[in-house]
């Protein structure tokens, strides 16, 4: 049996920009990516502590060391600039991996979205 569970995790990060034009995703710092082992285009949750909102989509890789969290296309209607979000990655594996697997997990400064 498979089952999900969460690999990569982004715990608390300020929303830098929400930009409703843009075709959609969100866009992450690159060395947030890197540090919670997030690629481009993979899937994330994107769970908004201010309003409760959740929503999935995919990531495009933000300049490095900017700090930018970027909601992108309608997502942008679901966040405000500052909101206060966690972003989730899953991964697919066995009971038996899942039972030894230990997720990335990453606690940035929320004020400046940089690793501390």
């Amino acid at each position: 049996m498979w089952i999900e569970v969460v690999k990569s995790k982004i715990h608390k990060v300020s929303v830098t920009e929400a930009n409703l034009q843009y075709v959609g995703s969100i866009t992450i710092d690159e060395d947030l990516m890197d540090a919670a082992n997030i690629i481009e285009n993979e899937k994330v949750q994107i769970v908004n502590i201010n309003n409760g909102e959740r929503l999935e989509t995919y990531v495009i890789k933000g300049e490095r060391d900017s700090g930018a969290v970027c909601l992108n296309g309608p997502a942008a209607r679901k966040v405000a600039v500052g909101d206060v979000v966690i972003i989730i990655a899953y991964a697919m594996m066995d009971n038996k991996e899942a039972g030894s697997f230990k997720p990335n997990l990453v606690f940035p400064d929320t004020a400046t979205n940089k690793l501390v």
